[in-house]
């Protein structure tokens, strides 16, 4: 690619911020992200890379981290149980911990560092998946400058999931510096473009979202909860899956409440709209004990355009994977249940949520992940 082109990606970056869908393509233009498969232009979306199993899958004893005395390598040596072919397909099943080598990697400028997440419909399915660096001391955070190999630590919670090299479970963002905006700028934003529905926003530390209890929205089913030792999903085929035979309707009740059982998976949704300006992103902070003890995202990754009515999301809701902490936990009609916070990109994506990207879940309320057919 020319470097003189507007689009290449290769031009200065104009501030901090995250890296849109074209400097993504810049830094795989330019091989700082590579793999030996061609990076296909589907894996990247407005603000994020989706990232692909590789060949083999490892059980392993339990979940680890690397540090610098003990490599990813060298922990799969100590701690493998047995090495899996995915070739044409291998089931990973529940309660069981896997590290899978990822076909991408990095070897990234010094003034960028990326972040994973899983992608939503893997979050929707209860398989709970963390990438790793080769020596890095935390889940999910390559620092900047890192230049290795990319692993993703899956474990299957709820069903069991077949997977194969090309799968897509774990997605990436690229940064520049640390474009959080502060609640005073968060507040500015929202009076300009209206972050969220509702009469006002409560911002501290991001803006809160509520659960919807009332059953008002979604023809009086507040939420779905996973029926136990169910058939396999396959994580690459849409619609493939019947409804009933993974998930049991939760119906509203008058008293607008629902208790979470430990240990079981359920599917709810936010009260609020959400939206997020195309020169934005947001991310779900995943669990606040000060709310409640349960997480209640796992992919929280909000792209540009989400919920933006120009790219036909008007009253887009959050989806929350809720689970439980070993106590049951009751959970009340609007109340708190976590908080969104918002980055802005170095510039607006060319392409954003919702524009002819094949986004599942744009303009969505309750929402099941796109494997299970009605």
């Amino acid at each position: 690619m020319s470097g003189d082109s507007p689009d290449d990606g290769q031009r200065p970056l104009p501030r901090e911020g995250l890296l849109p869908a074209q400097r993504i393509r810049g830094l795989i233009a330019a091989g700082q992200i590579s793999a030996p498969r061609e990076i296909g232009a589907a894996q990247v979306q407005p603000a994020s890379l989706d990232l692909r199993l590789a060949e083999v899958a490892y059980r392993v004893r339990a979940s680890f981290l690397p540090n610098a005395r003990m490599s990813v390598e060298a922990k799969l040596s100590a701690f493998s149980l047995h090495e899996i072919k995915l070739g044409e397909g291998a089931v990973l099943e529940t309660g069981c911990v896997y590290v899978v080598p990822l076909q991408e990697r990095l070897s990234l400028p010094p003034e960028i560092s990326a972040a994973a997440n899983p992608k939503s419909s893997t979050g929707r399915l209860d398989v709970f998946t963390r990438v790793i660096t080769s020596n890095g001391p935390a889940f999910d955070h390559v620092p900047a400058g890192y230049d290795g190999a990319l692993y993703a630590e899956i474990c299957p919670q709820t069903f069991p999931v077949l997977v194969r090299p090309g799968s897509l479970l774990a997605q990436i963002r690229f940064r520049r510096g640390d474009p959080v905006r502060s609640d005073a700028d968060l507040a500015q934003l929202h009076r300009e473009q209206r972050l969220i529905s509702g009469d006002s926003a409560d911002i501290a530390d991001g803006i809160a979202l509520s659960v919807d209890l009332s059953g008002e929205n979604d023809g009086g089913v507040v939420g779905y909860r996973a029926k136990r030792h169910t058939g396999v999903v396959d994580i690459d085929r849409s619609g493939a899956c019947a409804f009933g035979d993974f998930w049991e309707p939760i119906l509203a009740r008058p008293e607008r409440r629902l208790i979470l059982d430990p240990d079981q998976f359920y599917i709810l949704a936010s009260k609020e709209a959400v939206h997020v300006p195309p020169n934005y992103a947001a991310e779900m902070v995943p669990f606040n004990p000060l709310v409640g003890e349960f997480r209640v995202h796992y992919a929280g990754f909000l792209d540009p355009g989400f919920g933006h009515e120009a790219a036909g999301g008007a009253g887009s809701r959050v989806v929350l994977e809720v689970r439980s902490h070993k106590v049951p936990f009751i959970l009340e009609d609007g109340q708190i249940v976590g908080r969104v916070i918002y980055e802005q990109l170095t510039e607006t994506p060319d392409q954003i949520y919702g524009q002819g990207i094949g986004s599942n879940y744009q303009a969505q309320g309750l929402k099941l992940s796109k494997h299970f057919r009605a």
